[in-house]
This record gives C-alpha cells, structure tokens and sequence, in this order.
C-alpha cells in the first residue's frame, strides 16, 4: 500500500491490512506464519523551515501483528514469536536535511526516517517495525543442548556416537593456568 503525499494533503488515512505469509520479506532468518495485521493511520505534518521553505513529513501511527517462526540458535529447530507492537513513525522527504558539512544529529533526529519520490511503502515500514520487535536470538528452550559439531545431530533429540572433540594444542597454556588457578 503506497502512502502518497498528495493525498494526505487532502486527507488523513486510515488503513486496516492484512498481508499473507510471503507478501512482506522479513529475510532467510524469519518465516512469517499466518497473516500480519496492522492497522492504524498516516497524516501529513508540514514542517516550516522558513524561508518559505516547507518539509512535508508523513506520520504512521498504528499497531502491528503477526506470528513468525526464527531457527533456534542452538539446534535450528523453529520457535514461535509473536509480535504485537505499537507504533508512532516520522518519515520525511530523502535529501532534506543533508548539510554540506559533516554534523552530529540528535537523538530525535535518529528517530526519523525517510521517503523517495511521492510517498511511501506500508509495507517497508511494518518490516521494519516487526524485524526491530523480533529477537536477534532465540532458543527453543533454555536447556538446548544444539547440534553435535561432528556429525550435524540434534542432541535434543538423540545422542551421537561421535568421539569426544580433542583439545587444540594452542589453548594447552591457558588449560595449565586454570589449574592452576583452581588448585
């Protein structure tokens, strides 16, 4: 759904979508499991620089949800995550606020982001939005045990007959320190 800067001249808009798994690339890492929901509305805010000069920012507010599945870090087994996230985003023209010179931006200033051309993508911003509510890592129980690092096995699931992994040599010096230590 293209949000267009003309129109919200004239109005506010409301949305309400769905989008079915595959519709939003959320990457190799997340696969989307039902339906994502959002629904909520944009609104122009013009921003008056002076000068006669006018900045034409896009407001999304709403909310946005939807049930994925990420790999386990351990075992790669997949594991449920829901995100149910509430939202309240600034987007303002690509090109803006560039400065001839190098400066540091303030904390709201990392808040924004930005369009190109006459509006925006939804869909881009509810990515956005589910990926920043996603875990970077997950496990599908505290106690996993992963796969065996020889033969690929889930030790969940079942045992390896793999020899246990020798030492590298290198580490030997550290290895004496510890017992040192615990000595």
């Amino acid at each position: 759904m293209l949000i267009r800067v003309r129109e919200l001249e004239l109005h506010k808009l409301e949305f309400d979508e769905s989008y079915q798994p595959g519709a939003i690339d959320f990457g190799p890492e997340f696969r989307q499991v039902g339906p994502l929901h959002s629904q909520g509305r944009a609104e122009l805010i013009v921003e008056h620089r002076g000068h006669h000069q006018d900045v034409e920012d896009i407001r999304v507010v709403g909310k946005v949800a939807a049930h994925l599945e990420i790999s386990c870090a351990r075992c790669l087994e997949p594991v449920g995550h829901d995100v149910d996230r509430i939202f309240d985003l600034i987007f303002r023209p690509q090109g803006v606020d560039r400065r001839a010179d190098e400066a540091s931006i303030s904390e709201a200033e990392t808040e924004i982001g930005y369009y190109l051309g006459d509006g925006l993508l939804l869909e881009d911003a509810l990515r956005e939005q589910v990926l920043l509510a996603t875990p970077v890592r997950a496990l599908c129980r505290e106690d996993c045990k992963g796969l065996c690092p020889h033969c690929g096995r889930n030790l969940n699931i079942e045992q390896c007959h793999c020899e246990p992994h020798v030492s590298d040599p290198r580490w030997d010096a550290l290895s004496d320190i510890k017992k040192k230590l615990q000595s």
